[in-house]
């Protein structure tokens, strides 16, 4: 009976490497991609640093290139695409500025702009064509917060009063555009890290059990599964750890399902430092970083390796199945399944 339940668990172990593999689709040299949006399984745009955005309108099977004139020193941290034609790129640092193209990149119009010292925007997201929201690390001791509800053609910053506060020391990560995620259809819910790594949630902040204390420590992503026939209604997912040590697992990785009123730490962490993670399904979750991709079949109970290779993001299409990746050297791949 226990070599038949040693042979089942070591064929379940064959399966899953078998099944998983990791795509590489596209590269560029000295470009690093952060930023990155699927529409649907066909259309995917990427951006980076070198005012570098790339863009594939047939699933990965050709790229287009474009490096935004004027602004080919500027680090496009994140993208938010609509269609092949529209998208809007986050530039980091000072001044903080928002491009939006709808003629697929030809063009580009400045839709926000604030120089104010100190500026550093690390993520946007949206909830439809029309909602979205962007976040920056804190000024005067307050999370930068701003929103737009037409599409991204025009923002406002929230008011400082109704901005939440941040330690010394606490900060976003602005690694992979995915620190802030919407939690349900109005509102939205991000992580912080550094001294301090907090959830927040309307109006709670919620101290996280993962590594933190220095400045590059603490919670870098976080995934959110709507399941309303659980107690609080959410799957929360939260990976990152130490990029100064990328190969250390230790407090990497935290769930929760009742939206961070208790937490759980996996029985097998991912494996090292992680900037990304993402929900395939409930229970199917990818995460990656410059340590490698990792795959968890149960919910992110258990991880396992699917890729030494490093990645910033890995994003799954809007309104599709495919799971892309994207990070240095250009790279752009996809999750697929062998026979």
């Amino acid at each position: 009976m226990k070599k038949n339940l040693f042979l089942i668990c070591l064929l379940s172990l064959f399966l899953f490497d078998s099944a998983q593999k990791i795509e590489i689709l596209t590269s560029h040299d000295k470009i690093s991609l952060r930023g990155l949006s699927a529409v649907n399984d066909q259309i995917v745009w990427a951006s980076g640093n070198q005012g570098m955005v790339v863009r594939s309108k047939d699933g990965g099977k050709t790229w287009q290139w474009m490096q935004v004139k004027n602004y080919e020193k500027r680090d496009f941290r994140d993208i938010q695409a609509f269609s092949a034609k529209t998208a809007i790129i986050m530039a980091v640092g000072d001044p903080a500025i928002l491009l939006k193209t709808t003629d697929g990149g030809n063009t580009w119009k400045t839709v926000f702009s604030d120089s104010a010292k100190g500026m550093f925007l690390d993520a946007m997201e949206f909830w439809n064509k029309d909602s979205g929201i962007a976040i920056g690390d804190p000024l005067d001791g307050k999370f930068y917060i701003i929103r737009s509800f037409d599409g991204g053609d025009s923002w406002h910053r929230i008011p400082k009063i109704e901005l939440p506060s941040a330690d010394p020391g606490e900060a976003c990560f602005a690694a992979s555009g995915t620190n802030i995620r919407p939690l349900n259809r109005r509102e939205a819910c991000f992580v912080s890290g550094g001294t301090r790594s907090r959830l927040f949630i309307r109006d709670k902040q919620i101290d996280l059990p993962i590594i933190q204390g220095t400045t590059t420590t603490g919670a870098n992503s976080i995934a959110v599964w709507d399941n309303k026939k659980l107690e609080g209604g959410m799957n929360l997912i939260i990976v990152g750890g130490d990029f100064a040590n990328n190969s250390s697992s230790l407090k990497n990785c935290v769930l929760t399902h009742d939206a961070g009123k208790t937490w759980i730490l996996p029985q097998t962490a991912p494996h090292g430092y992680k900037s990304c993670v993402e929900f395939i399904t409930k229970d199917r979750i990818i995460c990656c970083g410059i340590s490698g991709a990792d795959l968890s079949l149960d919910g992110g109970m258990n991880w396992k390796s699917i890729s030494p290779e490093g990645f910033h993001v890995c994003r799954k299409a809007k309104k599709g199945k495919i799971v892309f990746l994207a990070g240095a050297g250009g790279r752009i791949a996809k999750l697929t399944e062998t026979e």
